[in-house]
C-alpha cells in the first residue's frame, strides 16, 4: 500500500481539479475525517498550487506517511534531487518551537529509516500561513558546506521559516545553492523501503493502537529476525493450545535487540486472535511498567478523548506489574485467567532466599518456600488444559542482590515441573546466559526443543550500530584490541565521546540532539561520591515525568538536574546519554577493580556476584543511548580521600587508549 494519500508529477497536480486532489485523499485515509482536517486540505492544495506553478519539473506527495510514529508528513515536494518536507500550520502567524521540532523529526525520522532518502539533502520547511513575508531564514542558505548540514548524521538544512506566499522562493534559492544534487527517482522515494527502529514507548503506544510488529521495526537484511521471533512464539503459542499443552519459551537476545518489543507485540496479537486468552505483559521492573502505562494512558487521551482514569485503567489491563500478578496468585488457588504469560527480563526473578524473606517481612508468609520462577510456574501450572509462558531473557543484565539469572527457571523446571516443554535457541549456552553450563547439565531429561529464531542477535536501539553492544562487552571484558577495532566502525555514526568536565559535556549533549531527541543524565546508583558535582544517584527520580515530559518541565531529563539508574532506566532508552563515571567500577594495573562506597569509605568488592553485578550495572548504562553517548569522569581532589585523583585518571585514561575523542 501506497504511504502517500496523494503523490503525481507536477505538472499532473497542476492541471488536476482541486476536488479529484481532495477525493483522492479522501478515499486513502483510514481515519474519520474532521471538517477541521478537510479544511486544512483545501487551503494546503490551494497553496501549494499557487506556489508550484513557477516550477517545471518535480514530484508532489500529500500526507505521506511515517510509520515508526504514525505522523504524517503534509507534502513532500521532490526537486532538483532535493527532497522538501513541507509542514502546513494553516490560519497560524507564529512558528513555534514545538512545530519546529515536528519538522525536523520528520526529517530526522526519513535520513534514518527511509532508504531512498540516505544520502540525500532533506529541507524541512515550516510553513505558517499568515506569518510575515519574508521570514524564512535566507542567511541558512548561504552558510559554508561544513556549518550548513550541522543537524546528525546525513544532509539535512536548518528548518526554513515561510508563509503561504514565499514558499516558492525559498525552494528555489535552496535549489540554486545546491546545483549538484544527485537525481531522485520520484517513484522508487514514494516506494522506498522503510527501515523504523522505534523507541520501547513509541512501539508500545503503535501496537497498543493496531500496528504490528512488521509495520514497526527495521526489516532489513540484518535485523529480519525480530519478526521471526515473534511468528516462532505464535506458532509455540498455536501448537500449545491445539494439543493441550504447557510450554515455556525463553527468548535470549543482545541488549536493545527487541526481546520487549516482542513481547508486547505477542500480548497485543494474542489478544487480537482470541481475547479469551488475555495475553498479559509482565515486568518487575517499576519503572519501565509506570513509563509504559502512563504513556499508553497519555496517548489513549489524546487520540480518543477519554477520561484518564480510564485510559490508565486499559492500560493496566496490558501492561502489569509482576509483583501485582504474584500478589493476586498469593490470595487465590484457581488458575489465573491469564493463558499466555510474557515475563519481562526474566532473569531477574529473584531466587527462593531473598524471595523467602521478603514475602515473610513484607507478606507475614512464614511458609513461603519458592523462588520467584518456581511460584510464576506453579501459578500458571494451575490450568488444567494448557498454558505458555514466554520469558524474555537479558545477557548480563542481572544487577540487584538476588536476581537468580536463567538457571533458576531450569532449577524450578526439574524440580517439580517435569511436565512442561521448553523451548529455547541454541545461543542458550552462551555465558551470559548460563554461565556456560551445557545444555544436557540444563535440562537433564526435560522435553527440550532448540528454536534458533529465539534469540535476537541484533541490536535495534544503537540503530545507527549494530557494532555497539559488542563494543560495550570489549570494553568491560578488557579486550582493547577488539574494543578499539569496534570503535573505528562505528565512531563516524555512532558518536562517545569522553570529558572531565561536567559543564562540557551537558553542552556537547545539548548541541547533539536535534528536534524533540530525548537526552538525559545516568549514572551507576553506586556512583555516591559523584554528589560533589550535583550528581545525587541516591535521589529518587519520577520515571515517567522523567521520560515523558518535556523540555520546559524541570522533571524531565532534559534538564540534567536529575540522575537516573540503572535501577531506573533499564529496558528503557534516550536518544542521547551523558553518563557520569564514579570510583565504584575503577581501572586499575590493566583490569577493572570493583568498589562499594560505604559509610565513610569505599570498600573492595570481592563477591563474584556482587562483582558481576556491577559489571552489569555498567553494561546497561553504556548501552541505553540510541544515538550517542558523552562519558564524565571527574577530575578527583587529593584532598578529599574518597575522591582521589587517582580513582578516575584509570578510567579515563583507557578510554582514550580505545580512541575516544576528548573533550578537553
Amino acid at each position: 500500500m501506497n504511504r502517500a494519500y496523494y503523490y503525481d508529477n507536477i505538472k499532473k497536480f497542476l492541471n488536476q481539479e482541486q476536488d479529484i486532489i481532495l477525493a483522492e485523499m479522501v478515499s486513502n485515509n483510514q481515519f474519520d475525517l474532521t471538517d477541521l482536517q478537510r479544511n486544512s486540505w483545501i487551503e494546503e492544495i490551494k497553496i501549494l498550487k499557487e506556489q508550484l506553478k513557477y516550477f517545471d519539473e518535480g514530484y508532489v506527495a500529500l500526507e505521506y506517511t511515517i510509520p515508526r510514529i504514525g505522523k504524517r508528513i503534509d507534502a513532500v515536494f521532490l526537486y532538483k534531487g532535493v527532497v522538501f518536507l513541507l509542514e502546513f500550520k494553516v490560519g497560524n502567524s507564529a512558528h513555534t518551537n514545538k512545530d519546529k521540532e515536528q519538522v525536523i523529526d520528520y526529517a530526522l525520522d526519513l535520513n534514518s529509516f527511509h532508504k531512498e532518502s540516505y544520502n540525500k539533502l532533506l529541507v524541512p520547511i515550516l510553513i505558517c500561513t499568515e506569518s510575515k513575508y519574508g521570514e524564512f531564514d535566507e542567511e541558512i542558505l548561504y552558510k559554508s558546506s561544513e556549518e550548513r548540514f550541522n543537524v546528525q548524521r546525513g544532509r539535512i538544512l536548518e528548518v526554513q521559516l515561510c508563509n503561504k506566499e514565499n514558499l516558492a522562493e525559498c525552494i528555489r534559492k535552496v535549489a540554486v545553492n545546491h546545483p549538484n544534487e544527485m537525481n531522485v527517482s520520484p517513484l522508487d522515494w514514494i516506494n522506498s523501503i522503510y527501515m523504523p527502529s522505534p523507541t520501547i514507548v513509541e512501539a508500545a503506544q503503535a501496537l497498543y493502537h493496531g500496528h504490528r510488529v512488521e509495520d514497526i521495526s527495521r526489516n532489513d537484511a540484518n535485523a529480519t529476525n525480530l519478526t521471526k521471533t515473534t511468528e516462532a512464539i505464535a506458532k509455540i503459542i498455536d501448537y500449545s493450545k491445539n494439543e493441550r499443552k504447557k510450554s515455556i519459551c525463553f527468548v535470549t537476545g543482545v541488549p536493545g535487540a527487541g526481546k520487549t518489543l516482542a513481547g508486547l507485540n505477542i500480548a497485543v496479537d494474542r489478544q487480537r486472535i482470541d481475547e479469551n486468552e488475555h495475553a498479559v505483559f509482565l515486568s518487575g521492573n517499576g519503572p519501565l511498567v509506570e513509563v509504559l502505562q502512563e504513556s499508553l494512558a497519555r496517548d489513549d487521551v489524546k487520540r480518543n478523548g477519554i477520561r484518564k482514569n480510564e485510559a490508565k485503567r486499559k492500560a493496566k489491563e496490558f501492561i502489569q506489574n509482576i509483583h501485582h500478578f504474584r500478589d493476586d496468585a498469593l490470595a487465590l488457588s484457581d488458575p489465573p485467567i491469564e493463558k499466555v504469560a510474557i515475563f519481562d527480563e526474566a532473569q531477574r526473578a529473584w531466587d527462593d532466599t531473598n524471595l523467602s524473606n521478603f514475602m515473610k517481612r513484607k507478606k507475614g508468609k512464614i511458609d513461603f518456600n519458592y523462588s520467584e520462577p518456581e511460584f510464576l510456574i506453579d501459578v500458571m501450572n494451575r490450568h488444567e488444559d494448557w498454558s505458555v509462558i514466554i520469558c524474555l531473557i537479558g545477557g548480563g543484565q542481572e544487577i540487584n542482590t538476588g536476581e537468580a539469572g536463567l538457571p533458576e527457571w531450569f532449577n524450578s523446571l526439574n524440580k517439580k515441573f517435569r511436565n512442561w516443554e521448553i523451548y529455547v535457541s541454541d545461543r542458550i549456552v552462551d555465558y551470559e546466559y548460563t554461565s556456560g553450563k551445557s545444555l544436557v547439565e540444563m535440562f537433564q531429561d526435560l522435553h527440550c526443543t532448540i528454536e534458533r529464531d529465539l534469540h535476537l542477535s541484533v541490536s535495534l536501539r544503537s540503530f545507527r550500530s549494530e557494532k555497539v553492544s559488542d563494543f560495550v562487552k570489549a570494553v568491560l571484558d578488557v579486550n582493547r584490541e577488539a574494543a578499539r577495532d569496534l570503535y573505528l566502525q562505528f565512531k563516524d555514526v555512532y558518536p562517545i565521546c569522553i570529558t572531565r568536565d561536567l559543564i562540557k559535556a551537558k553542552k556537547w549533549i545539548r548541541n547533539k540532539a536535534k528536534g524533540s531527541q530525548r537526552y538525559g543524565m545516568i549514572a551507576s546508583s553506586g556512583a555516591k561520591r559523584l554528589r560533589s558535582h550535583g550528581i545525587w544517584v541516591q535521589n529518587k527520580i519520577d520515571a515517567p515525568n522523567w521520560f515523558l515530559n518535556d523540555k520546559n518541565d524541570v522533571r524531565s531529563s532534559f534538564f540534567m538536574e536529575e540522575t537516573a539508574t540503572e535501577f531506573d532506566i533499564q529496558g528503557l532508552e534516550l536518544d542521547w546519554t551523558l553518563l557520569c563515571w564514579d570510583a565504584d567500577l575503577r581501572f586499575i594495573g590493566g583490569e577493572f577493580k570493583y568498589f562499594n562506597f560505604a559509610g565513610t569509605k569505599w570498600q573492595v568488592v570481592g563477591q563474584e556476584r556482587r562483582i558481576q553485578y556491577l559489571k552489569n550495572t555498567y553494561r546497561v548504562l553504556m548501552t541505553r543511548a540510541r544515538q550517542g553517548f558523552v562519558i564524565f569522569v571527574p577530575c578527583g581532589d587529593n584532598n578529599d580521600t574518597t575522591r582521589k585523583t587517582s580513582y578516575y585518571n584509570g578510567i579515563y585514561n583507557y578510554f582514550i587508549s580505545l580512541g575516544l575523542e576528548s573533550l578537553d
